[in-house]
């Protein structure tokens, strides 16, 4: 299934095409300071896409191990995904506030990657992550 929406000032366009409707999906709250400190939760199943652009009005920032970009709108500063790149693929999840006046999702799912080494992280992030089809990442 397809899903367009953008951010809150209308500038990021997101295309998140699932294999199940986004209503079936648990959105899943990281418990870092930098995802509690923007009410953070992401979307993503590792058989969906992910897309997202204009890219050069996007700020990258890295937090923690460094790994993972969260892509911020230069202009309403609202995050929009995470990305990571692993052994040159690169795979993402997007803020679930992005769907949530149109879509109704289930209770979030609470996880702590903070546990996790650097390599875990890569590793599990193939594991439920989208693939990000767009080559600026």
């Amino acid at each position: 299934m397809k899903y367009i929406t953008s951010c809150s000032c209308g500038t990021i366009d997101v295309c998140l095409i699932l294999p199940k409707a986004i209503e079936l999906y648990r959105p899943r709250q990281c418990d870092c300071d930098f995802c509690n400190a923007y009410n953070l939760r992401y979307l993503s199943d590792v058989d969906g896409i992910l897309w997202f652009s204009p890219i050069e009005k996007l700020r990258i920032i890295k937090q923690g191990s460094e790994q993972a970009r969260f892509w911020q709108c230069l202009y309403c500063e609202q995050v929009i995904a995470v990305t990571n790149e692993y052994d040159g693929e690169v795979r993402g999840a997007v803020s679930s506030a992005l769907f949530e006046e149109y879509c109704v999702l289930r209770e979030n799912d609470i996880i702590s990657p903070k546990t996790l080494s650097a390599s875990e992280k890569s590793k599990r992030w193939t594991q439920i992550w989208c693939k990000v089809e767009h080559s600026a990442v």
